[in-house]
């Protein structure tokens, strides 16, 4: 099954929490807080594996969790780090943030690439001691990992693009200039899934071409296959235009060649303006009145123009042999450049982060923040420097300001994720 688009979803790995602890030893009084830093959470990396060629794999599995890093020990021993999770992918694979649609990363070129990074591990309470702060009791949790939803999608490489009707010979041009062998009949949409071959044109030189499963006239509507399988074209720097003309389909191949550059320019301005060779197969079919006719027509509009049949290699070499010196003068394979956050973007994550609700029910005033969480595991209740850093954070971030607008009370009740108190103003 060819797959080449799918939506998953990523969380490196969450920092480890930083350690309460006091050295204790044998005739040593009051050895001090020593407990150590939490280890940082293991990053998702995309690695490029050329074995691959489909994303099949992302169709069973949707969600990939990087490993946790281990929180601080005692005797400044801090935690171990979380393990990198490698997800593996094909050459080519686009990776885009789902909800904003911005590029994250093209993995084309470059092997590996950092998608999400891991949590920074948090800081033991021996990290706080202070000349005015002896015994901390307290340390800091450790920081989450990114999280995305991500759309990946693959536009193959390659240097040539096959674009024609279904039928035109598309696939059996392909077949006999490169070692590809796509399957072949004399029926319409033979082609399924894009088909990938090098053509060799000297010992050290060759380049790749994509035979594309064939447009029909409507395909922008979703006729057909529809535009489903041009972005394997986008990255192409030349594109081959097959027609049949000997018309033996009971069609026009000029009208053809309309109705396809339509459809190309339907789908994206810059593939419409995309260097396009013009190759009129079945010409062994055709009357010369009927090449000659096709030939004027498209060499009048400014594109080369080659008589091949692909079926008895007539003319083939030469079309390849043209196409590598085309290339030459072109630029290399279309890479995309990753796109920077916006500041909209960098808001409404920051918004999501720092989410505060507060409500009341049977007079208790309820405050839900998922950042609250890891801070509340590291806050000790029996020490009063834990509280008042507690207090600081609910301070700064004003919980406090909105429960005085909802109008608290002195010694009304504070639930924070089951940790309840009196408030005090």
């Amino acid at each position: 099954m060819f797959v080449d688009k799918a939506r998953i979803k990523i969380k490196a790995g969450d920092g480890g929490d930083g350690a309460v602890s006091f050295y204790r030893e044998k005739y040593v009084a009051a050895g001090g807080p020593d407990g150590g830093n939490g280890g940082n959470g293991g990053d998702i990396i995309f690695v490029i594996d050329d074995n691959f060629s489909t994303l099949i794999d992302f169709k069973y599995k949707k969600k990939y969790v990087a490993q946790k890093g281990e929180n601080g020990g005692a005797k400044h021993c801090t935690g171990k780090n979380g393990e990198d999770l490698i997800i593996k992918v094909p050459r080519g694979t686009l990776v885009r943030d789902a909800v904003t649609g911005r590029i994250i990363a093209d993995l084309s070129k470059k092997d590996r690439q950092i998608i999400a990074k891991g949590g920074k591990g948090g800081k033991g309470n021996s990290e706080f001691k202070s000349s005015t702060r002896q015994i901390p009791k307290f340390a800091k949790p450790g920081y989450p990992g990114e999280e995305f939803e991500l759309s990946l999608e693959l536009k193959l490489l390659a240097d040539v693009g096959l674009v024609g009707f279904p039928n035109v010979g598309k696939s059996t041009l392909i077949s006999v200039v490169s070692h590809a062998k796509p399957k072949i009949a004399n029926y319409h949409f033979t082609t399924l899934v894009p088909v990938l071959g090098v053509v060799k044109v000297e010992a050290e030189k060759s380049f790749v071409m994509a035979d594309i499963p064939g447009l029909i006239e409507g395909a922008s509507d979703g006729i057909g296959l529809g535009h489903e399988f041009l972005r394997h074209v986008e990255r192409c720097r030349l594109i081959l235009h097959v027609l049949d003309v000997s018309g033996c389909e009971g069609r026009d191949p000029i009208d053809d060649f309309k109705i396809i550059n339509n459809e190309l320019e339907k789908f994206s301005e810059d593939l419409a303006k995309c260097p396009q060779i013009v190759a009129a197969n079945k010409s062994d079919m055709a009357s010369p009145e009927q090449i000659e006719e096709l030939k004027n027509y498209i060499e009048e509009n400014g594109y080369k123009f080659f008589e091949i049949s692909a079926a008895t290699t007539h003319g083939t070499s030469e079309l390849v042999k043209y196409i590598s010196q085309e290339l030459d003068k072109l630029p290399p394979i279309k890479e995309y450049e990753p796109e920077e956050i916006s500041q909209e973007e960098i808001q409404i994550q920051k918004d999501s982060r720092n989410k505060i609700t507060v409500r009341k029910e049977d007079d208790v005033y309820y405050i839900e923040a998922q950042w609250l969480e890891p801070i509340l595991r590291t806050v000790n209740l029996d020490d009063y420097s834990s509280l008042q850093y507690l207090q600081r954070v609910l301070q700064t971030n004003g919980i406090f300001s909105q429960l005085e607008e909802m109008g608290i009370g002195e010694g009304e009740t504070v639930n924070i994720h089951g940790f309840e108190f009196e408030y005090v103003s």
